[in-house]
């Protein structure tokens, strides 16, 4: 989802997925995602980017990141099965919950390294769903592979009554944030 947003945005980038053994120290959810995605670009900027002779001499960011949802001060990460999943949304139904996505900038610019972090957080209220509803969502496939178990670029749009920040944020990267850091750092 991520490629997709970034690739309509218009950005050009390099897919160089991260091999860290993510370890998560802290307990806040904002704090969380801001963790993960650090290690993530911190990662692949330092083994495959920052001594890699095709990046030399260029302008060259990497973006980490990582979405979370959470209830309550809980945090949903990917359902394990369906069964897990059906809670999950079970749990949202009819609720409030928050959507974290943390993203890092680990690079260089104009010769300056930069190690940048933030986090967006968006609200996001589901409809009163049937257990039927949710279990047709469950067995769709959709929900096994996405934080709090749903997608909202697809049929779990169905689930959400309103949103309260960036739409894009739920979908796993914050675009107007993303951009505006990326114009602060000149780029």
């Amino acid at each position: 989802r991520r490629q997709e947003l970034l690739t309509q945005a218009g950005f050009t980038f390099d897919v160089i997925p991260s091999a860290v053994d993510e370890k998560i120290t802290k307990d806040i959810p904002s704090d969380v995602v801001m963790e993960l995605a650090h290690q993530k670009a911190l990662d692949v900027y330092e083994s495959k980017i920052k001594d890699n002779p095709a990046y030399q001499g260029e302008d060259c960011i990497v973006i980490g990141a990582d979405t979370i949802v959470s209830y309550r001060g809980e945090i949903l990460g990917k359902p394990a099965d369906n069964e897990e999943a059906f809670d999950m949304l079970s749990m949202l139904a009819d609720r409030t919950h928050q959507v974290y996505t943390g993203v890092t900038f680990a690079g260089c610019i104009r010769g300056q390294q930069i190690l940048h972090t933030f986090y967006e957080k968006t609200d996001v209220t589901f409809y009163p769903v049937t257990k039927e509803d949710l279990h047709a969502y469950v067995d769709s496939g959709d929900s096994l592979d996405k934080a709090g178990a749903y997608g909202i670029q697809a049929y779990g749009a169905l689930l959400v009554e309103a949103i309260d920040g960036d739409f894009f944020n739920v979908m796993g990267l914050p675009l107007r944030t993303l951009a505006q850091m990326l114009e602060k750092f000149g780029l």
